[in-house]
């Protein structure tokens, strides 16, 4: 029997949740952090005319500091100082993180980052103040001053976005190809792509564009003036680069013949070296690289008391025009009796107040949500605050503060995402404070933050000459107070970065 397909129209009745304007204000302004709200904000007082600052000898607020904006659970302190490090001894540190770190491969690893009173593996950055012209702007204006094809210039582009962070490019040049013919139609042999990434590699500063530590550093070195040192600083990287990021420079004096002398004067000018070339332009992923400006000032005193403020910034108060306020009454009284032109007129001024109420709302309510938020992170995390040791942070996730602020667990991510905390012991960006747990047979909660640190304590301490096995390391945190599986070991110690037993032998 046939079968036929018939089409038939039925009506059915479904509720559906939509977010009203001003809900969608609210979430919008909430994600922002605070540079980027005090943007929007000067565009939306050009926008709106009946918005305007509050000026200080108007006694009209329509826009009060809240009550919220300071949170004391005893005494204030005014210590919201913290250190900066002058640019070499930055890099030097860097280029030392970058060598310990380094695995079996020259690839650069994540950064992890703190100040001299922090723990150093702490994952966090501190502020810095300087020029905001964008990592990707300084590149493109030199590349307007090279002469490229229309072609050659579509693909600097393309490259220069696939930098990551700190300068370097880690994809493939197969990958850029295929990206480049796939995405933007530019079917290029891949030797052509090679040749506008060596025009990008003499941009400024000196290692942008490379493709690897060693490449970083020896792009570095070739635009020293040729002497006996330069060359010696090359043999090093080039020949002896697996022994130098093992730090074996007696083994490397005793292949290049060098004397002691010599080789701490070859190991200080490598020191000098930046590793990550992306920080001159001051914008990339690790400390002293992005500008920061903290959303939270969170003071500790010498006795334990913790408090926080809202860095209000240039934020300035907020109130709507009296003109406006003015003509919106007009409207309300006398509508009866106006012209269409004069209702015309009003209906805009109303419109425009409005906005304007609904935009002064929208940012109270991000001033509120973030203090509450901030708040019960600082009563979960209270001991990190006091002492500053990461050890301490607690195990604590999304919901956990959604529970004890009432907020959705969606608020409080857009509130923890691209925010900074200045404390005592650093800046850190508020995902800093979230950490998993791990529950052991006995149903004991642990922070996997405070395990990850326990083993790489015990690998930073062990034997280099007999390193411990996961199996070894697995019993080793068990006497230390963390029974965790050999392959909860082996899990935690790649998220590290750290390698095998084998590739850690020196």
């Amino acid at each position: 029997m046939a079968q036929k397909l018939i089409q038939t129209q039925t009506q059915q009745q479904v509720q559906q949740q939509r977010l009203s304007q001003q809900q969608m204000l609210q979430v919008k302004l909430l994600e922002m952090p605070l540079a980027e709200l005090e943007q929007n904000i000067s565009a939306e007082l050009d926008d709106n005319p009946a918005l305007e600052e509050k000026r200080d000898d108007d006694p009209l607020d329509t826009m009060p500091s809240s009550e919220d904006d300071t949170y004391d659970d005893s005494v204030s302190s005014d210590d919201d100082s913290f250190e900066e490090k002058s640019e070499r001894e930055e890099r030097e540190e860097a280029l030392d993180n970058a060598l310990e770190d380094l695995g079996s491969d020259d690839e650069m690893p994540e950064p992890t980052h703190g100040s001299s009173q922090a723990n150093p593996d702490a994952d966090y950055e501190e502020t810095v103040w300087g020029d905001t012209t964008s990592f990707y702007d300084k590149l493109k204006e030199q590349m307007g001053e090279t002469e490229l094809t229309d072609q050659q210039q579509q693909i600097m582009e393309y490259l220069i976005g696939s930098l990551d962070g700190d300068g370097l490019l880690r994809k493939s040049l197969d990958d850029i190809c295929d990206e480049l013919a796939i995405y933007h139609g530019i079917d290029v042999p891949v030797k052509e792509i090679e040749k506008v990434l060596k025009i990008l590699q003499t941009f400024d500063p000196a290692g942008i564009g490379a493709r690897s530590l060693q490449e970083c550093l020896l792009l570095q070195i070739a635009r020293r003036p040729d002497s006996k040192l330069k060359r010696l600083m090359k043999e090093v990287i080039s020949n002896h680069f697996d022994d130098f990021i093992k730090k074996h420079w007696d083994k490397i004096a005793q292949s290049m013949n060098l004397t002691p002398e010599q080789s701490n004067i070859i190991h200080e000018e490598i020191k000098k070296l930046n590793p990550k070339p992306g920080a001159a332009l001051g914008e990339t992923e690790g400390r002293s690289l992005q500008q920061i400006t903290p959303d939270f000032i969170v003071d500790t005193d010498d006795d334990g008391n913790v408090s926080f403020t809202l860095n209000n910034g240039r934020i300035p108060d907020l109130r709507i025009s009296p003109s406006f306020t003015e003509m919106v009454d007009t409207y309300r009284t006398n509508k009866q009796n106006m012209n269409r032109k004069e209702k015309e007129a009003l209906l805009y001024a109303k419109e425009k107040v409005d906005k304007a109420q609904g935009y002064i709302e929208a940012v109270r309510q991000r001033r509120h949500t973030l203090y509450v938020t901030m708040k019960a992170i600082i009563n979960w995390q209270k001991k990190f605050f006091q002492n500053g040791d990461e050890a301490d942070l607690k195990p604590m996730i999304l919901k956990d503060i959604a529970e004890k602020t009432g907020l959705d667990i969606s608020t409080i991510s857009r509130v923890s995402n691209m925010k900074y905390a200045q404390t005592r012991w650093g800046t850190f960006p508020l995902r800093f404070f979230f950490t998993d747990g791990y529950v052991t047979k006995d149903g004991e909660e642990m922070s996997t933050r405070k395990i990850k640190l326990a083993l790489k304590d015990l690998i930073d301490h062990e034997d280099k000459h007999k390193p411990l096995s996961d199996d070894v390391l697995a019993q080793e945190m068990k006497k230390k107070g963390f029974p965790i599986a050999r392959r909860t070991v082996a899990k935690y110690r790649e998220q590290l970065g750290l390698p095998v037993a084998r590739l850690r032998r020196s």
